[in-house]
This record gives structure tokens, C-alpha cells and sequence, in this order.
């Protein structure tokens, strides 16, 4: 199913596919644009830009308009133009948004996506590209929401995409949304982990706030590389206080935990707390009950006073290390910023 929605309209419509999921096309996380066979107007790799794009009205470059996004030139020939990404980690898609936000006379009339799965190296003439996106009606200046309908084609590990745009034109953005692939018979039982990493499979499911950025953020790598890349919420003008639920790679006991407030220095959270549930058969998004139980998991981590832009490490008898977990649940008091999780363990 395709859902199309206008940019003003993207915050109460998102489609369900997206709830839980991580963009695995995202540059942030590592994604790369590879080869496109036209990107005259505007690179392909501009398309898979973490932030949201943007209309600039007076600027132009040596080929023309400025765009943010990919954008071929008006083709004059037979065929159609097409663009080969590499992904940011293996993963599962459940399905695209298609972004032409300010592309409004200069878009593609449809579009299609192929994918593979390489265990090494990169697509080329060879190559056995399965579609996974049939043609697909687009519109100017909207997101594009499309499902994959094939729960096969749902439930297998892709490396690489390649979007072909018919015939020609501009997309501002790809969003893949899905979940991570990771081989865990490779960890062994004695080997500490980071339970949460993103490119180990764990994923936000519910927060409070997101109002400056995701809690996904928090399981990136590395460190923070500046105050945008993290969890941030608004300023809380009432009473509670702000929490995030994420559901781990696999469910493990805990050996210590890191809270990295990095360039969160007068807008970090004065203290933070961590709770647990072992709840293997909850997947998906939590729905409004199971959130609600969630302030009563088992305390993993007592609460902590917290420092600007310092990396806080909890081990020890400061946290639950006998229990095995596969959700645990951040607090911050009462609002703030946190550049990253880590929750280091065994699995189990």
C-alpha cells in the first residue's frame, strides 16, 4: 500500500511500517551513494542527507537551480536514469518514503526499487537484482509512503538498493525503513556486547518527546559529533519527566551501562534512572498499556546525578547485572539531552 502525504501533513501521518523502524539508508549511520548513471543537477549521496531537505530560492551552482536532493538532467534519449546505494548495515525493509519535497516540476512521474544481499564487496554488471518495489505513481512536493506487500521480500537481509526514477528528475530523499541484521551465533557467551547498538539490532519503540532528536540517535556510533546528534527533548514546563523505551539486539544480563552526555552542556538532564523487562514476545511498537506498565520494570540502574558533556559509566553494584533483559526503559529528570546509550552485557 502507498500512502502519499504533503511535508506539513508528515507528523500525524506517518504509516505504521515506520513506528520502530530505522532509516537504513541514513549517511549518518553510514549508508553511500555508490553510482548513478545522471546526477547533473544534484548528487546522488545529497538524497540520503539525515536532515530534513530544504528550498534555497536564490541559489544556483554552475548547472543551475540548487537542489537538495538527486536530481538528473532532462533526458533527451531513450531510457530511464537509476542509482546503486549501498545501506548503512544489513537489514530487513518493511518499506520507502519517497521524498520530492520541493521537487514540484522537475520530479519523476513513477519510480521502482531492486535490491541484494552481498556478504562482501559491491554490485556490478552481474549482479542479481530482485525487485522489491514495483513501478510506483509519484507526486510533486510529498512524501511518498510505500509498504512492502511481499512478506517474503519483507523478511530477507538486503545490503544494497538500486531506486530507478522514470525517466528522468529529482528526488529530494530516501527513507528505508526496517531493522537491522545481525549474526549473533558469531558472539560467544563469555563476550561483552553492547546489547543497544544500533547495527546490532536494537531500535527506540517509544519515548516521551522527541522534539530535537531521536532517541535512535542515542545508539549510533561513536560519540555524539555535536549537540544534534542525540536524544533531545523540549523543556519540560510541567510536572514527570522525559523517558525513552528501547527494545535490545538480543535479550542479555547487563554488566554496565554508559550515558554519554556529549556537547549537552546546559541542556543536559540533571539525572537519569534505567528500568528492564524480559518481554521476548513484544517485537513491535508498544501500545499505550504496555507503555504504561513500563513504570514499573525492574530497576536496572539506580537514579544518577548526571554532568555536563561527560561520559558517565555505571557498573557494579550501581546496577542489575543478574537478570537477563530484551527492553529497557531510560529516564531523564526532568528533560534534556543524551548523546548516547550504551547498555554493554552478555547475550543471553
Amino acid at each position: 500500500m502507498n500512502t502519499l502525504v504533503k511535508p506539513d501533513e508528515q507528523a500525524d501521518a506517518l504509516p505504521d511500517f515506520t513506528h520502530g523502524a530505522i532509516n537504513l539508508a541514513s549517511a549518518r549511520l553510514g549508508a553511500k551513494a555508490l553510482y548513478s548513471t545522471d546526477e547533473f543537477f544534484a548528487p546522488l549521496e545529497r538524497m540520503l542527507s539525515d536532515d530534513a531537505p530544504v528550498f534555497i530560492a536564490d541559489k544556483f551552482d554552475d548547472h543551475g537551480k540548487w537542489m537538495d536532493g538527486w536530481e538528473s538532467r532532462r533526458k533527451r534519449v531513450a531510457g530511464h536514469d537509476w542509482g546503486v546505494i549501498k545501506l548503512a548495515m544489513a537489514g530487513r525493509i518493511a518499506g520507502f518514503d519517497i521524498d520530492t519535497s520541493h521537487f514540484t516540476g522537475n520530479y519523476p512521474p513513477r519510480a521502482s526499487i531492486e535490491a541484494i544481499c552481498l556478504e562482501e564487496g559491491e554490485p556490478d554488471d552481474n549482479s542479481d537484482w530482485t525487485e522489491i518495489l514495483a513501478a510506483t505513481d509519484l507526486g510533486p512536493g510529498a512524501h511518498h509512503f510505500c509498504a512492502i506487500a511481499d512478506h517474503a521480500m519483507a523478511t530477507r537481509v538486503w545490503t544494497h538498493l538500486r531506486l530507478h526514477i522514470y525517466p528522468d528528475g529529482g528526488i529530494a530523499r530516501l527513507r528505508v525503513y526496517g531493522s537491522a541484521h545481525f549474526d549473533w551465533d558469531r558472539i560467544a557467551a563469555d563476550q561483552e556486547v553492547d546489547l543497544a547498538y544500533v547495527f546490532h539490532g536494537g531500535r527506540a519503540l517509544a519515548w516521551s518527546d522527541a522534539h530535537f532528536g531521536s532517541p535512535d540517535r542515542m545508539l549510533g556510533p561513536g560519540r555524539g559529533v555535536n549537540m544534534g546528534d542525540g536524544w533531545e527533548t523540549a523543556r519540560r514546563r510541567g510536572p514527570g519527566h522525559d523517558w525513552a523505551i528501547i527494545r535490545l539486539g538480543h535479550a542479555g544480563t547487563i554488566s554496565r551501562v554508559v550515558v554519554d552526555t556529549a556537547h549537552f552542556k546546559g541542556n543536559y538532564p540533571s539525572h537519569c534512572d534505567l528500568l528492564g523487562a524480559n518481554i521476548p514476545g513484544v517485537t513491535g511498537v508498544l501500545d499505550d498499556a504496555q507503555v504504561d506498565a513500563s513504570k514499573d520494570w525492574t530497576p536496572i540502574l539506580t537514579r544518577q546525578k548526571l554532568q555536563m558533556d561527560h561520559i558517565h559509566e555505571f557498573t557494579g553494584d550501581a546496577i542489575e547485572t543478574d537478570r537477563s533483559f530484551t527492553h529497557i526503559r531510560l529516564n531523564i529528570h526532568p528533560d534534556g539531552g543524551v548523546s548516547r546509550l550504551r547498555i554493554f552485557g552478555y547475550k543471553a
